[in-house]
């Protein structure tokens, strides 16, 4: 068959250790035989981040900006350990820290469900998909020991003059210390990102935060969130018969355990960072999860939502088999793919996207699967644990099928 041609590249992000061996393997089975692929290509292995200073990450994203549509290979955020062994001059910061404020993005991530792996949470028939605020709060946060006994004030001093002091406690004794922030700016852009995501996908979105504690903190993002949807969405929720509502995080969590899903729920960074393992896990696994950044002037970044899956690489350069699951990555591909597809109207390519990723299920529900989802596989259906190439060489026979 010809393959499918491009018009616009797409800008690829490479990455680390077992996720960067699963992206050539995905490459050279799954897109090379069937696409003219075209891609302006970034090297974010920590090798060619340090010979780079990391400039090689910025360039990525300035790029992503430019060209509208990302892909990005899972990368390491370097610890001590990992600046030893890799001999690093510095501790590089997280690429995808660096890339989400560049875009001034909001990252979505929902599970990837198939039949044979039903959610620990029964009444889940469902994905629920987490929008998660990248910016700011706990991550961002100074913080301090507080030696001994004495007075911590939060002040401001403004450029107009204006100045203002609290006492946040008197500590009688030692203690910790943290100061965090954020910024309508980049909340502002946040609450636009989830609206038009939840217009996109058709889906109702859900806010929590905890205004009732946090009276100004928390309420500043109910407010915005709030007045960009009364003065730019509603009428095009109502239109599509989507609704958007606010409320309390204890009580969205009790809320999402008793729905059946198929919404968005829009959290802060740290609620975000963790409600998005919770629905992951219920769900089956951090491999089996999307994961898009979202600009509000409409750029897409799509990576696989877990890490470099270092104890397999490990095993890997020993020359031993691993059995790593490459559907998040898989999905970071046809997700950019059809996303192109769309932008330069090649209905081909969203037609070729949208056939991977229906080879992948067909594979997972005809009982080929890596290791890790094995058991976790309901009863009554059976499964057989293979390894990534010869996954990822059966989902290329039923995508040759399809094709």
């Amino acid at each position: 068959m010809e393959k499918i041609r491009m018009t616009t590249p797409l800008v690829e992000m490479d990455g680390d250790e077992m996720t960067r061996i699963i992206w050539k393997m995905i490459k050279d089975e799954l897109l090379y035989p069937f696409i003219d692929l075209k891609t302006e290509y970034y090297d974010l292995g920590l090798p060619e981040r340090e010979r780079t200073k990391d400039q090689v990450t910025f360039d990525s994203a300035y790029a992503a900006q430019k060209y509208g549509v990302a892909v990005k290979c899972a990368t390491i955020t370097p610890n001590k350990q990992r600046v030893e062994e890799y001999n690093l001059t510095e501790m590089w910061k997280s690429p995808n820290g660096t890339i989400r404020a560049i875009m001034d993005g909001t990252v979505f991530r929902a599970p990837i469900t198939i039949d044979a792996i039903k959610p620990v949470v029964r009444n889940w028939k469902k994905p629920i998909t987490i929008a998660r605020h990248a910016y700011g709060d706990v991550y961002k946060a100074t913080e301090y020991r507080v030696p001994s006994a004495g007075k911590a004030t939060l002040s401001f001093k403004g450029e107009d003059g204006t100045e203002f002091s609290k006492t946040i406690y008197d500590f009688e004794c030692a203690g910790v210390l943290q100061g965090q922030y954020n910024k309508d700016t980049s909340i502002i852009s946040f609450a636009h990102s989830c609206f038009k995501f939840a217009i996109d996908t058709k889906q109702d979105l859900w806010f929590s935060t905890k205004d009732t504690i946090s009276k100004q903190y928390d309420q500043t993002f109910k407010l915005i969130f709030e007045e960009i949807y009364n003065n730019h969405y509603k009428d095009q929720f109502e239109k599509l018969g989507i609704t958007y509502f606010y409320t309390l995080i204890d009580d969205a969590v009790a809320r999402v355990i008793r729905s059946e899903g198929g919404y968005i729920w829009a959290c802060k960074n740290y609620d975000g960072d963790v409600m998005s393992d919770m629905v992951s896990t219920a769900f089956g696994s951090l491999a089996m999860m999307t994961s898009v950044l979202v600009s509000p002037d409409g750029k897409f970044e799509y990576e696989a939502a877990h890490g470099t899956v270092t104890r397999h690489y490990y095993r890997y350069l020993k020359g031993e088999e691993t059995s790593t699951n490459p559907m998040a990555t898989i999905y970071a591909w046809s997700g950019a793919l059809r996303k192109r597809g769309e932008l330069d109207k090649l209905d081909e390519l969203v037609s070729f996207a949208n056939k991977l990723e229906e080879a992948c299920i067909d594979t997972l529900n005809d009982g080929i699967m890596t290791k890790d989802l094995v058991g976790l596989v309901d009863e009554g259906f059976s499964a057989t644990a293979v390894n990534t190439l010869d996954f990822i060489k059966a989902v290329r026979t039923r995508l040759e099928t399809k094709l």
